[in-house]
């Protein structure tokens, strides 16, 4: 497995380098044809954060972990890794049939078979137009990621979202 390691807010040391080699070229087992993954090691507000993106013929493996503690992070990632592995091997197996894709599927955890669409909790709730700006206050008022409200500007349903680098989203659906 080709690796591409990289730090953000943290200095990458030997050690490291070789625990994130040994852990997440651990799945590289599971691929008959070579594989390419761009990890990203970085430090934000005492969290330690570890992304993974994987590729293989065209199938993306993505995972993201953060705890208190870089290697744990790590071996998280590895472990979302394998479930994802292990839930989409009938996809997988697909285009190994194309041409290089999983090696050893019996090394897979079990993983049951979940209905990924399931509603699990349904809310109502009553909007009021106002504008984006009090659409955002509102959001970081109720401490939420993401706020739906009726846009005072067009009358029609939108939603705020606070973004990864900490600035603000506005989606605005239309039909079609």
């Amino acid at each position: 497995m080709k690796l591409t390691i990289r730090g953000k807010n943290i200095e990458i040391t030997d050690a490291l380098r070789e625990y994130v080699q040994k852990r997440i070229g651990k799945i590289d087992k599971y691929f008959a044809a070579d594989a390419d993954a761009q990890v990203t090691l970085s430090v934000e507000r005492g969290l330690h954060k570890v992304e993974v993106t994987a590729g293989v013929n065209g199938l993306l493996l993505r995972a993201e972990e953060d705890t208190g503690d870089m290697y744990a992070s790590i071996d998280m990632v590895v472990e979302k890794l394998e479930r994802q592995i292990a839930k989409y091997k009938t996809r997988i197996n697909r285009k190994s049939r194309q041409g290089g894709g999983i090696r050893e599927l019996s090394q897979l955890p079990k993983v049951e078979e979940e209905d990924e669409f399931a509603v699990s909790r349904r809310k109502r709730f009553g909007v009021k137009p106002m504008p984006v700006e009090e659409a955002i206050l509102q959001m970081n008022l109720l401490g939420h990621d993401f706020y739906v409200f009726a846009n005072a500007e067009n009358d029609e349903m939108s939603v705020v979202y606070r973004r990864k680098d900490g600035k603000y989203g506005l989606i605005e659906p239309t039909l079609k």
